[in-house]
């Protein structure tokens, strides 16, 4: 002991006690999975406060010098068997009452270690220097770097409605009895609204199967804009449990003059009982009853699979989008390849910068070789563990703000976030870059009734197709079932979640819409130098060695309010898309002329509405910054003209004669339409360059990016047939021909909430990767895929 601790003596000038400032690492190796709870500990070297498994240590003081560590070392405590499991009665994962699990109990024990030969000194000891004992307490106590919050909530807690503070309410006399409730505008009896202004009771919405309402609650919102309404059989003595509405906020909401605001129509809540579900007990009991159960296969006993490749990811909190995206990419050879078996950890940690914490290529590395090594899914009796991805959720959320949030997130978002990053940092050596195999080319060739045509070329790394409905296969089974509901309903029974009948689509369907002609309207013909109505044909002009399609479940239903299409669509294990090639100009094809002069811009330039130039003048402003207002924000309106005036009203030119050029240069987008678009998920970028093109109107802005699904910041446009052809010529390309390889699906009402799963084709079976769970799949649910992975067969 008193050659290490004259050692430890000797290094001292490398130990440094940690400032708040300073990033703490003591849970998790920097490139590796290993914490205190592995067989060796962990190492957190004293100097840089970075953390190292036993076999990685070694690296880092060969690269720093550093040779001071804080060894910590968890031991789990014997505690008695788990309770059985409870059936979840609140929508969440990892909280009390939700879908959680229990974690064990550990005792921590640490020394001091000094490499290269790792003599080692016990901590806590008196006889260690000030300085040691200070740097390790400041560790110790310390809130570690990679620790996030656990909490992982299925829906976001309910917020108090702006509304409800100052409510109105009308004094029309209405005196709402105890039970006995019936709607003011069809005869159900059930799923109840009592509007809080009014006091009118009206039904809820319609569901896509015909259950539920039929819509007067919401429909009376739209005539009154009366916003509150509580759900009548949800009210109790426990106010809180009741389920209040907000259509103004399209949400549940709480409502704190609840009881005020009950009172006012002669309710006594504290003598009701509850007779009815509330929104969010409704949606997980058909989630626990059959989506739930269906995706993840819960009905069935799964065997659990160990081993290299069969490696679970700790769910981090709404963090599953994350890990089905992530498992299914290391399914494919492509990032095998480039972060597995084509690069050690040890030549990715050699080459990061001092902190290999935020270097992208190690932590895709470190999350390869954690999850293809099979280092951390060894058999035993418990069941797999799996690895968090902390560290590399980090790095790969740094240039995205929502991704480094706790909320849930698209998976077809993050696909494609994560191909953006990977080929961002493998630009220097595009031959090692793991994207290049989802991209793909694709050419819409539009053509007008001259009979002369214009090819647009972009590249993807997905193919969005639209789900049409019209195309389903079992239309006697939907027709027979809807019979049965209104017998049921007129009954005043409910239909059972299990005897819903869903349309089925078959995935050939939704491939034949995409390649299908589809009008544009008002589209300039350079030919005719007018506007017409051009046909538009899309086509691939090359097959990635990895085809990913996206199924657009998720419309705009009335009110622009998201929607989630519960559809069924037959996935065949073998596709074959060969038909959908497009091979530019046809042999006596003519191109429409690149330029017809001043004829667009003349037929597209907008002329200032005579109205608000009116209103304007009144207001004593000269005419030509009037017209200019009214032109430069797309004749939105008085108001948007006036914000504009006194925000221009100081420029040099206000007066000068209104230029073309300038005219086209300058669209107005109005920021609360770009907030709306943003509600709905879409980016920011997106919704400016949308509504831009629709000249601010929020309708056909929607209409717009559903319609150009292709045209996203991830999308390289590229309408020059040179430049097109060249960059065609640089990506993957072969056979039309496809198998599944695994496919992510979800769980919830939109892509923000609910729970993602991954299944994928490995080793001759389909496995189930559900967070940290995997398993063999007895019936994996390919018809209920979000994102669908394929892999092109050889020729």
């Amino acid at each position: 002991m008193v050659e290490a601790m004259d050692i430890l003596r000797a290094n001292l000038p490398r130990v440094r006690i940690p400032e708040p400032t300073n990033r703490i690492f003591k849970h998790e190796c920097c490139v590796s999975f290993d914490t205190p709870k592995s067989e060796g500990g962990l190492y957190v070297d004293m100097s840089s406060f970075l953390a190292f498994g036993k076999d990685f240590v070694q690296w880092n003081y060969e690269k720093t010098l550093n040779p001071v560590y804080l060894h910590i070392k968890q031991t789990k405590k014997v505690v008695a068997e788990d309770r059985p499991s409870k059936k979840p009665t609140i929508l969440a994962i990892g909280v009390e009452g939700g879908f959680g699990s229990g974690e064990p109990d550990y005792e921590e024990s640490y020394s001091i270690v000094i490499l290269p030969d790792y003599a080692s000194l016990p901590f806590p000891s008196v006889e260690l220097p000030e300085k040691v004992r200070l740097a390790v307490d400041a560790i110790l106590l310390a809130e570690d770097a990679e620790r996030k919050e656990q909490v992982a909530a299925w829906v976001a807690e309910k917020q108090v409605s702006a509304y409800a503070m100052g409510l109105p309410q009308i004094d029309n006399g209405i005196v709402v009895p105890p039970s006995g409730w019936k709607c003011a505008k069809c005869d159900k009896t059930d799923n109840l609204w009592l509007n809080l202004t009014d006091g009118t009771i009206l039904c809820g919405r319609k569901n896509w199967d015909g259950t539920g309402g039929n819509n007067h609650a919401v429909e009376h919102y739209n005539e009154t804009k009366y916003p509150l309404a509580v759900k009548l059989g949800t009210i109790t003595a426990d106010l809180e449990a009741a389920d209040v509405f907000s259509y103004a906020e399209d949400e549940s909401v709480i409502d704190p003059l609840l009881s005020q605001h009950l009172a006012h129509f002669g309710i006594d809540f504290s003598s009701l009982q509850k007779t009815e579900m509330t929104t969010a007990e409704r949606e997980l009991d058909q989630n626990t009853n059959f989506d739930w159960n269906r995706i993840q296969e819960s009905a069935e006993a799964l065997q659990p699979i160990f081993g290299p490749g069969y490696t679970g990811l700790v769910n981090l909190g709404n963090s599953c989008y994350l890990a089905a995206t992530m498992q299914v990419a290391y399914t494919t050879h492509a990032f095998i390849s480039r972060y597995y078996a084509n690069q050690s950890l040890k030549s990715a940690f050699d080459a990061a910068p001092a902190d290999p914490t935020v270097d992208l290529n190690m932590q895709l590395a470190k999350l390869g070789h954690g999850l293809l090594s099979g280092r951390y899914s060894i058999p035993s009796l418990e069941k797999q563990e799996g690895i968090p991805p902390r560290m590399f959720k980090t790095v790969i959320a740094a240039s995205h703000p929502e991704f480094s949030t706790m909320r849930q997130q698209d998976a077809l978002e993050f696909f494609l976030h994560l191909l953006e990053q990977v080929e961002r940092v493998n630009a220097g050596n595009p031959k090692l870059d793991p994207s290049r195999n989802f991209k793909f080319g694709i050419e819409d060739r539009i053509q007008c009734p001259s009979g002369k045509v214009t090819y647009n070329r972009r590249s993807d790394y997905i193919l969005s197709l639209n789900i049409p409905l019209h195309e389903a296969t079992n239309k006697d089974q939907l027709e027979a079932f809807q019979k049965l509901k209104s017998q049921a309903e007129s009954e005043g029974k409910e239909m059972a979640v299990g005897e819903v009948v869903r349309p089925r689509v078959p995935l050939e369907a939704c491939l034949a819409s995409y390649s299908a002609p589809e009008e544009v309207m008002d589209f300039f013909s350079t030919a005719l130098k007018a506007k017409t109505t051009a046909t538009k044909t899309t086509g691939l002009t090359s097959f990635p060695d990895y085809l990913v399609l996206h199924m657009r479940k998720f419309v705009m239903e009335d009110g622009w309010v998201p929607k989630k299409l519960d559809v069924y669509i037959d996935v065949p294990d073998i596709i074959d898309i060969s038909h959908m090639r497009s091979n530019g100009l046809r042999p006596g094809e003519e191109l429409l002329p690149e330029s017809a002069g001043d004829a667009e811009a003349e037929s597209t330039r907008l002329v200032a509405d005579e109205l608000i130039v009116s209103q304007l003048l009144s207001m004593g402003f000269g005419r030509l910054p009037c017209e200019k207002a009214a032109i430069f924000t797309n004749n939105a309106g008085v108001e948007e003209a006036m914000n504009w005036l006194l925000t221009h009203m100081d420029d040099s030119d206000i007066n000068d004669p209104i230029s073309h050029t300038s005219q086209n240069a300058a669209v107005y987008v109005d920021q609360s339409s770009v907030e709306v678009l943003i509600s709905f998920g879409f980016e920011e970028e997106l919704a400016r360059k949308a509504l831009t093109a629709m000249g601010g109107d929020i309708e056909k802005a929607t209409d717009w990016i559903f319609n150009n699904p292709n045209s996203s910041s991830t999308s390289d446009m590229d309408t020059s047939s040179s430049g097109a052809a060249a960059a065609d010529a640089e990506l993957p390309d072969g056979s039309g021909r496809y198998r599944l390889l695994g496919f992510v699906s979800h769980m919830g009402t939109s892509t923000h909430c609910g729970h993602y799963v991954a299944h994928i084709y490995k080793d001759g079976k389909w496995v189930l990767y559900n967070d940290e769970k995997v398993g063999a799949s007895v019936n994996p649910p390919k018809d209920m895929g979000y994102l669908y992975f394929f892999e092109r067969l050889a020729d």
